[in-house]
């Protein structure tokens, strides 16, 4: 696999995990009133976009790839 698929894939996986905690704060905001549920996806949520932040940034840092 070239390194500008391996890109492509990790991206894909940072976007997959911005859907995720898109999903899990709307579950902890809107449709959860247990109060341990509601704490635990939400920073499951929030680790799961700083992660996919940390991601996109580290793929857009490292430049494009060689042909």
């Amino acid at each position: 696999m070239t390194p500008a698929l391996q890109k492509m894939w990790i991206s894909f996986a940072a976007m997959i995990f911005m859907f995720i905690s898109l999903l899990f704060i709307y579950l902890s905001r809107f449709k959860l009133r247990k109060g341990f549920l509601k704490v635990l996806t939400a920073i499951i949520a929030y680790i799961l976009m700083i992660l996919a932040g940390i991601i996109i940034f580290f793929v857009v840092m490292s430049g494009p790839t060689d042909a």
